[in-house]
């Protein structure tokens, strides 16, 4: 993921060579991070309503005002914004999902939290689209290159947590047994199913999800 979206603005920080982090001084370099983010955040709002293939150089230096020049010194190639993009859409879901659900004890109370943490995040929406994924899996998942990777590995870690948690349950005696990764892969479906009845409309798509979530959810006997 992105380390910008784990920075604050007035401390920018880059790696050295020998692995020690150094505090940017240079100003020039100071406004350079300050307008990647910029872009970045614009660019995933843009990526969600439509898709990664909607961007490029020139429609974000247009958009926010920049020079297009200054854009691609930034970024250098639209395949380059366009992974830069989709893990700066990763480092946002990260902040917004993931890390407090991490704060509830492993399990079903942490799967339930995920799933709450998911239908704020997509229900507000987060992003003007919806959920980032679901706006932009099917556009690459033909196309082999760098951003069908990045998007693939980012949905697999995503149902690897739900499996993982899923596990815990079971372990914990919480959960009958059952096959985790299946489990998570059903989950997964009916979410990105839910993000798209909602853009439809239809305001009973979270209600479904939280009674197909809790279908998975039945304890030990």
């Amino acid at each position: 993921m992105s380390k910008l979206a784990q920075r604050s603005e007035a401390d920018p920080v880059v790696r050295s060579g020998d692995g020690a982090d150094q505090v940017v001084s240079d100003q020039r370099l100071l406004r350079g991070a300050r307008s990647r983010r910029t872009i970045l955040r614009h660019a995933v709002d843009v990526a969600s309503l439509e898709g990664l293939n909607g961007l490029s150089l020139g429609r974000l230096a247009t958009d926010l005002g920049l020079s297009k020049s200054g854009v691609q010194t930034l970024f250098g190639t639209k395949e380059n914004l366009q992974v830069a993009v989709a893990e700066f859409a990763s480092d946002i879901f990260g902040d917004a999902v993931i890390r407090p659900a991490l704060a509830v004890p492993a399990g079903t109370a942490r799967l339930r939290a995920l799933i709450e943490r998911w239908i704020v995040y997509a229900g507000t929406p987060l992003f003007p689209g919806g959920c980032f994924w679901a706006a932009n899996m099917a556009d690459f998942d033909s196309r082999p290159g760098p951003v069908s990777d990045i998007l693939l590995r980012q949905q697999q870690a995503w149902r690897g947590l739900i499996a993982t948690q899923l596990r815990h349950a079971i372990d914990a005696g919480e959960l009958a047994d059952l096959d985790a990764d299946l489990a998570a892969f059903q989950i997964d479906a009916v979410l990105i199913a839910a993000n798209n009845a909602l853009r439809f409309g239809d305001n009973e798509a979270m209600d479904k999800v939280r009674r197909v979530t809790e279908g998975f959810l039945t304890p030990l006997r």
